[in-house]
């Protein structure tokens, strides 16, 4: 069980580090969510033996979300900023196909809850209000660069915003920075800060790390409770929140800017569809995804196996 908790956390990890789907969603596809959760909780909350257990299983993947954490860190700004287009392509398919299968896995607590759809559509109109939001308070984009302390502030909140993203099976928590406008600032510090090229923005990765940290303390009883005591209302707002993580997506190229000054068009449907070379990072959106349930499939099997 030890190698399997340090690759669910490289999974967990990896999809964290791209916009699209959450590191809970793959918790979620890969059959430990639940146990992620409570293990949170139980940290924060439970008894000494609780909290042992809890702390055990989280280095486990800890160890896993780092390494996946690190390696996607090295090559994501450098590609992102190069190929937009392609990788906007690929998260948009992850995100897209996502969809009915955290449909399809929660069919049982979402029957007869019909009632329950307008919080879909709140979880739609928060990520896009956020996408509005941001433009509004940082142009095109926010650069890390000197010290700008309201910026910091706005760091600081994106990332207590992002990591309740992050734990939910829905809406990536990067998928949330691309909304607040630096996704592409965090991952190009991040980037210099491992290469040991540039600290200058480590005041703003502080602040974002500062945020994350109490977003998680915050968060994390709030979330227990809600998939809990609110299960139906909880699923329909993340799907909700999936939804609207497909226009921050479509939007993400608007956060980059040419040689010349111009930013970048949004994301065209069209061209995802007309043009080869982009159909097929759509597609491998949903392969993926396919062969992370025939993983947890494998697992779930050999666990039972191993547990007669």
């Amino acid at each position: 069980m030890f190698i399997l908790n340090i690759f669910r956390g490289f999974c967990m990890a990896l999809a964290d580090s791209v916009p699209g789907v959450s590191g809970g969603t793959i918790a979620f596809l890969l059959g430990f969510y639940d146990k992620f959760i409570s293990s949170l909780n139980a940290l924060i909350s439970g008894t000494k033996t609780e909290r042992k257990n809890a702390l055990i299983f989280l280095l486990k993947l800890g160890i896993g979300w780092i390494i996946g954490f690190i390696g996607a860190m090295l090559i994501l700004s450098k590609i992102f900023q190069s190929h937009i287009y392609v990788v906007s392509s690929l998260f948009f398919g992850l995100t897209l196909f996502a969809i009915p299968l955290v449909i399809y896995e929660e069919r049982h607590s979402m029957k007869g809850h019909l009632g329950c759809i307008p919080f879909t559509v709140i979880g739609i109109a928060i990520v896009v209000c956020i996408s509005f939001l941001s433009k509004t308070l940082c142009g095109e984009g926010i650069v890390f660069e000197g010290f700008n302390f309201p910026v910091i502030l706005f760091t600081f909140a994106a990332g207590m915003v992002a990591i309740s993203a992050m734990v939910l099976p829905g809406i990536s928590g990067s998928t949330i920075l691309l909304a607040f406008g630096i996704y592409v600032p965090t991952t190009t510090a991040v980037s210099s800060i491992l290469k040991m090229q540039s600290f200058e923005a480590l005041p703003y990765l502080c602040s974002l790390a500062l945020g994350i940290i109490i977003g998680v303390v915050v968060i994390i009883k709030a979330v227990n409770h809600a998939l809990t005591k609110y299960r139906p209302q909880s699923i329909y707002t993340i799907i909700g929140l999936m939804i609207g993580s497909l226009y921050a997506i479509v939007q993400g190229p608007t956060t980059l800017s040419t040689d010349d000054g111009s930013i970048l068009d949004p994301l065209s449907i069209s061209r995802v569809i007309e043009e080869p070379f982009l159909i097929f990072p759509f597609i491998a959106g949903g392969v993926v995804l396919v062969l992370l349930e025939f993983l947890r499939f494998t697992m779930e099997k050999k666990e039972k196996k191993n547990s007669k």
